[in-house]
Protein backbone atom coordinates (compact mmCIF):
# COMPACT_ATOMS: atom_id res chain seq x y z
CA UNK A 1 0.00 0.00 0.00
CA UNK A 2 1.77 3.37 -1.32
CA UNK A 3 0.11 6.94 -1.44
CA UNK A 4 1.47 9.58 -3.35
CA UNK A 5 0.37 13.38 -2.72
CA UNK A 6 0.17 16.07 -4.45
CA UNK A 7 -0.11 19.42 -3.38
CA UNK A 8 -2.48 21.82 -5.09
CA UNK A 9 -0.45 25.32 -4.12
CA UNK A 10 -2.96 27.93 -4.62
CA UNK A 11 -6.08 26.17 -2.25
CA UNK A 12 -3.84 24.59 -0.31
CA UNK A 13 -5.33 21.32 -1.09
CA UNK A 14 -3.77 17.46 -1.22
CA UNK A 15 -4.97 14.84 -4.30
CA UNK A 16 -3.69 11.84 -2.49
CA UNK A 17 -2.97 8.74 -4.74
CA UNK A 18 -3.55 5.43 -3.20
CA UNK A 19 -2.46 2.41 -4.86
CA UNK A 20 -1.78 -1.04 -4.27
CA UNK A 21 1.16 -2.25 -6.19
CA UNK A 22 0.82 -5.78 -6.44
CA UNK A 23 -2.25 -4.92 -8.42
CA UNK A 24 -1.70 -1.75 -10.06
CA UNK A 25 -5.04 -0.85 -8.47
CA UNK A 26 -5.70 3.03 -7.44
CA UNK A 27 -8.11 5.47 -5.83
CA UNK A 28 -7.92 9.12 -6.91
CA UNK A 29 -8.89 11.11 -3.25
CA UNK A 30 -9.87 14.79 -4.05
CA UNK A 31 -8.70 15.89 -7.01
CA UNK A 32 -8.72 19.73 -7.57
CA UNK A 33 -9.46 21.72 -10.64
CA UNK A 34 -8.14 25.09 -11.15
CA UNK A 35 -9.92 27.96 -11.06
CA UNK A 36 -9.11 31.81 -11.36
CA UNK A 37 -11.72 33.67 -9.51
CA UNK A 38 -10.84 37.10 -11.26
CA UNK A 39 -11.64 35.52 -14.61
CA UNK A 40 -13.73 32.72 -14.17
CA UNK A 41 -11.55 30.80 -16.30
CA UNK A 42 -10.70 26.61 -15.48
CA UNK A 43 -7.86 24.88 -15.93
CA UNK A 44 -6.80 21.30 -15.77
CA UNK A 45 -3.70 21.49 -15.69
CA UNK A 46 -3.15 20.51 -11.97
CA UNK A 47 -4.90 17.80 -11.78
CA UNK A 48 -3.21 16.81 -15.35
CA UNK A 49 0.05 16.15 -13.56
CA UNK A 50 -1.62 13.85 -11.02
CA UNK A 51 -3.36 11.64 -14.70
CA UNK A 52 -0.43 11.49 -16.12
CA UNK A 53 1.39 9.99 -13.22
CA UNK A 54 -1.29 7.79 -13.12
CA UNK A 55 -1.30 6.96 -16.60
CA UNK A 56 2.92 6.70 -16.63
CA UNK A 57 2.54 3.84 -14.12
CA UNK A 58 0.31 2.34 -15.58
CA UNK A 59 -2.13 1.84 -12.56
CA UNK A 60 -5.77 0.74 -13.01
CA UNK A 61 -8.25 3.72 -11.23
CA UNK A 62 -11.25 2.12 -9.82
CA UNK A 63 -11.86 5.13 -7.22
CA UNK A 64 -12.58 8.49 -7.44
CA UNK A 65 -13.30 9.66 -4.14
CA UNK A 66 -14.60 12.51 -2.75
CA UNK A 67 -14.50 13.02 1.10
CA UNK A 68 -17.09 15.79 1.09
CA UNK A 69 -18.66 18.59 -0.81
CA UNK A 70 -15.52 20.81 -0.57
CA UNK A 71 -15.90 24.64 -0.47
CA UNK A 72 -12.75 25.94 -1.01
CA UNK A 73 -11.96 24.35 -4.65
CA UNK A 74 -14.02 22.97 -7.36
CA UNK A 75 -13.56 19.18 -8.06
CA UNK A 76 -12.09 17.99 -11.05
CA UNK A 77 -13.73 14.45 -10.73
CA UNK A 78 -15.57 14.72 -14.08
CA UNK A 79 -11.90 15.07 -15.43
CA UNK A 80 -10.05 12.34 -13.83
CA UNK A 81 -12.94 10.12 -14.61
CA UNK A 82 -12.80 10.86 -18.38
CA UNK A 83 -8.70 10.36 -18.85
CA UNK A 84 -8.53 7.38 -16.28
CA UNK A 85 -12.29 5.86 -15.43
CA UNK A 86 -13.27 4.68 -11.79
CA UNK A 87 -16.55 5.38 -10.20
CA UNK A 88 -17.14 8.37 -8.56
CA UNK A 89 -17.67 7.76 -4.22
CA UNK A 90 -19.01 10.08 -2.03
CA UNK A 91 -21.18 9.59 1.74
CA UNK A 92 -24.67 8.83 1.09
CA UNK A 93 -25.42 12.23 3.18
CA UNK A 94 -24.51 14.32 0.36
CA UNK A 95 -28.09 14.47 -0.29
CA UNK A 96 -28.31 16.22 2.79
CA UNK A 97 -26.15 18.88 1.36
CA UNK A 98 -27.71 19.27 -1.92
CA UNK A 99 -31.19 20.02 0.40
CA UNK A 100 -29.06 23.16 1.79
CA UNK A 101 -27.75 24.05 -0.93
CA UNK A 102 -30.38 23.46 -3.86
CA UNK A 103 -32.33 26.11 -1.97
CA UNK A 104 -29.51 28.13 -1.48
CA UNK A 105 -28.43 28.77 -5.46
CA UNK A 106 -32.38 28.43 -5.91
CA UNK A 107 -31.74 25.68 -8.34
CA UNK A 108 -34.56 24.47 -10.28
CA UNK A 109 -36.22 21.11 -10.74
CA UNK A 110 -33.50 19.67 -13.17
CA UNK A 111 -30.90 19.68 -10.26
CA UNK A 112 -31.48 16.09 -8.25
CA UNK A 113 -30.61 16.07 -4.69
CA UNK A 114 -30.83 12.45 -4.66
CA UNK A 115 -27.17 11.96 -5.28
CA UNK A 116 -27.66 10.30 -8.32
CA UNK A 117 -24.79 12.29 -9.83
CA UNK A 118 -22.57 9.45 -8.07
CA UNK A 119 -21.29 6.25 -8.94
CA UNK A 120 -21.02 4.83 -5.43
CA UNK A 121 -22.69 6.07 -2.00
CA UNK A 122 -20.79 5.15 1.59
CA UNK A 123 -22.12 4.99 4.70
CA UNK A 124 -20.22 4.06 8.05
CA UNK A 125 -19.18 0.94 7.95
CA UNK A 126 -19.14 0.33 4.12
CA UNK A 127 -16.09 -1.43 2.51
CA UNK A 128 -14.37 -0.85 -0.65
CA UNK A 129 -12.04 -3.54 -2.45
CA UNK A 130 -8.72 -1.57 -3.73
CA UNK A 131 -7.06 -4.67 -5.01
CA UNK A 132 -5.53 -5.96 -1.76
CA UNK A 133 -6.49 -2.58 0.14
CA UNK A 134 -9.43 -2.51 2.44
CA UNK A 135 -10.91 0.79 2.40
CA UNK A 136 -13.75 1.35 5.09
CA UNK A 137 -15.95 4.43 5.59
CA UNK A 138 -16.22 6.18 8.68
CA UNK A 139 -19.07 8.80 8.98
CA UNK A 140 -17.53 11.97 10.37
CA UNK A 141 -20.11 14.91 10.39
CA UNK A 142 -19.46 18.45 11.78
CA UNK A 143 -17.65 20.17 9.04
CA UNK A 144 -20.94 19.62 7.09
CA UNK A 145 -23.18 16.30 7.62
CA UNK A 146 -21.93 14.41 4.60
CA UNK A 147 -17.82 14.28 5.56
CA UNK A 148 -16.23 10.98 5.40
CA UNK A 149 -13.10 9.38 6.28
CA UNK A 150 -11.76 6.91 4.80
CA UNK A 151 -9.64 4.17 6.59
CA UNK A 152 -7.38 2.16 4.51
CA UNK A 153 -5.41 -0.77 5.43
CA UNK A 154 -3.72 -3.81 4.01
CA UNK A 155 -1.74 -6.81 5.14
CA UNK A 156 2.39 -6.08 4.81
CA UNK A 157 5.64 -8.18 5.32
CA UNK A 158 4.95 -11.07 8.43
CA UNK A 159 1.26 -10.63 8.17
CA UNK A 160 1.63 -6.74 9.73
CA UNK A 161 -1.12 -4.85 9.18
CA UNK A 162 -0.71 -1.25 7.63
CA UNK A 163 -3.11 1.36 7.70
CA UNK A 164 -3.93 4.98 7.25
CA UNK A 165 -6.78 7.45 6.91
CA UNK A 166 -8.07 10.00 4.17
CA UNK A 167 -9.62 12.18 6.89
CA UNK A 168 -10.77 15.05 4.66
CA UNK A 169 -11.11 18.76 6.36
CA UNK A 170 -12.21 17.15 9.99
CA UNK A 171 -8.59 17.31 10.99
CA UNK A 172 -5.37 19.41 9.91
CA UNK A 173 -1.71 19.16 10.76
CA UNK A 174 -1.53 19.48 14.76
CA UNK A 175 -0.05 23.17 14.58
CA UNK A 176 -3.36 24.27 12.61
CA UNK A 177 -6.20 22.16 14.22
CA UNK A 178 -9.30 21.63 13.32
CA UNK A 179 -11.94 22.41 10.51
CA UNK A 180 -14.59 24.92 10.82
CA UNK A 181 -18.55 24.26 11.76
CA UNK A 182 -20.02 27.22 10.95
CA UNK A 183 -21.41 26.55 7.20
CA UNK A 184 -25.36 25.24 6.44
CA UNK A 185 -25.65 21.87 8.55
CA UNK A 186 -22.18 22.25 10.29
CA UNK A 187 -21.69 21.79 14.23
CA UNK A 188 -18.66 21.93 16.74
CA UNK A 189 -20.24 19.38 18.89
CA UNK A 190 -21.04 16.74 16.80
CA UNK A 191 -17.15 17.61 14.99
CA UNK A 192 -16.01 16.63 18.31
CA UNK A 193 -17.12 13.25 18.78
CA UNK A 194 -16.03 12.29 14.78
CA UNK A 195 -12.58 13.39 15.59
CA UNK A 196 -12.46 10.92 18.58
CA UNK A 197 -13.68 8.05 16.25
CA UNK A 198 -9.94 9.03 14.28
CA UNK A 199 -8.46 9.55 17.76
CA UNK A 200 -9.33 5.80 18.65
CA UNK A 201 -7.50 4.35 16.01
CA UNK A 202 -4.13 3.07 16.64
CA UNK A 203 -1.30 5.78 17.39
CA UNK A 204 0.76 4.85 14.50
CA UNK A 205 -1.95 5.18 12.04
CA UNK A 206 -1.04 7.84 9.45
CA UNK A 207 -3.07 10.06 8.42
CA UNK A 208 -3.57 12.08 4.88
CA UNK A 209 -4.71 15.35 5.44
CA UNK A 210 -6.70 17.05 2.77
CA UNK A 211 -5.29 20.40 3.70
CA UNK A 212 -2.45 22.21 5.21
CA UNK A 213 -1.67 25.79 5.98
CA UNK A 214 2.19 25.75 7.63
CA UNK A 215 3.06 28.65 9.81
CA UNK A 216 6.35 30.59 8.95
CA UNK A 217 9.23 28.31 9.76
CA UNK A 218 7.42 24.82 8.71
CA UNK A 219 7.09 23.25 5.35
CA UNK A 220 4.34 21.45 3.46
CA UNK A 221 3.29 18.33 4.68
CA UNK A 222 0.48 15.63 3.93
CA UNK A 223 0.56 13.92 6.68
CA UNK A 224 0.69 13.30 10.60
CA UNK A 225 -0.13 10.29 12.81
CA UNK A 226 -2.78 10.03 15.57
CA UNK A 227 -0.31 9.95 18.21
CA UNK A 228 1.06 13.80 17.31
CA UNK A 229 -2.46 14.80 17.39
CA UNK A 230 -3.31 13.39 20.70
CA UNK A 231 -0.35 14.86 21.88
CA UNK A 232 -0.27 18.01 20.34
CA UNK A 233 -3.29 19.08 18.23
CA UNK A 234 -4.12 22.56 19.02
CA UNK A 235 -7.66 22.55 19.28
CA UNK A 236 -8.21 18.60 20.10
CA UNK A 237 -5.35 16.88 21.92
CA UNK A 238 -5.95 14.97 24.81
CA UNK A 239 -7.30 16.32 27.84
CA UNK A 240 -9.46 18.99 25.82
CA UNK A 241 -13.33 18.54 26.47
CA UNK A 242 -16.22 18.66 23.87
CA UNK A 243 -17.21 21.52 26.00
CA UNK A 244 -14.03 23.61 25.58
CA UNK A 245 -13.71 22.91 22.25
CA UNK A 246 -17.29 23.98 20.93
CA UNK A 247 -16.75 26.95 22.94
CA UNK A 248 -13.26 27.29 21.15
CA UNK A 249 -14.39 26.11 17.80
CA UNK A 250 -17.75 28.13 18.12
CA UNK A 251 -15.79 31.78 18.90
CA UNK A 252 -13.29 31.59 16.37
CA UNK A 253 -15.41 30.58 13.53
CA UNK A 254 -17.76 33.78 14.13
CA UNK A 255 -14.56 35.36 13.38
CA UNK A 256 -13.57 33.68 9.82
CA UNK A 257 -14.78 35.16 6.33
CA UNK A 258 -16.27 32.49 3.74
CA UNK A 259 -13.58 30.62 1.59
CA UNK A 260 -12.62 32.97 -0.89
CA UNK A 261 -14.18 29.76 -3.52
CA UNK A 262 -17.31 28.59 -1.88
CA UNK A 263 -19.65 30.05 -4.18
CA UNK A 264 -18.29 28.64 -7.49
CA UNK A 265 -17.01 25.75 -5.32
CA UNK A 266 -19.85 24.09 -3.43
CA UNK A 267 -22.36 24.71 -6.48
CA UNK A 268 -19.96 22.38 -8.91
CA UNK A 269 -19.08 19.83 -6.18
CA UNK A 270 -22.65 18.68 -4.91
CA UNK A 271 -22.94 18.38 -8.61
CA UNK A 272 -20.26 15.64 -8.77
CA UNK A 273 -17.89 18.64 -10.11
CA UNK A 274 -20.22 19.23 -13.21
CA UNK A 275 -20.04 22.60 -14.45
CA UNK A 276 -23.04 24.30 -15.63
CA UNK A 277 -24.56 23.68 -19.31
CA UNK A 278 -23.66 26.22 -21.73
CA UNK A 279 -26.53 28.74 -22.24
CA UNK A 280 -27.63 29.58 -25.86
CA UNK A 281 -24.33 32.01 -26.36
CA UNK A 282 -22.41 28.79 -25.82
CA UNK A 283 -21.08 30.36 -22.48
CA UNK A 284 -21.56 28.51 -18.77
CA UNK A 285 -22.69 30.85 -15.75
CA UNK A 286 -22.46 30.60 -11.99
CA UNK A 287 -24.84 31.51 -9.40
CA UNK A 288 -24.45 34.18 -6.80
CA UNK A 289 -26.55 35.19 -3.92
CA UNK A 290 -26.38 38.01 -2.92
CA UNK A 291 -26.01 39.20 0.87
CA UNK A 292 -26.83 35.42 2.06
CA UNK A 293 -23.64 33.12 2.96
CA UNK A 294 -22.23 34.60 5.75
CA UNK A 295 -25.40 36.66 7.43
Amino acid sequence: MDVYSFLHNDTETYTHVLVDSSTQQCAVIDPVLDFDDKSGHTSTESIDEVIDFVKEKGWETVYIIETHAHADHLSAAPDVKAALGGKLVIGKYITQVQEIFKKVFNFDANFKADASQFDILTEEGSELALGNIVLTAMHVPGHTPADMAYIARATVAEGAEKTAVFVGDTLFAPDVGTARCDFPGGDAATLYQSIQKILALPEDTLIYLCHDYPGEGRKYCPTTTVKAQKLSNIHVKDGISEAEFVQMREARDATLEMPRLIIPSVQVNIDAGKLPEPEDNGVRYLKVPLNHLGS
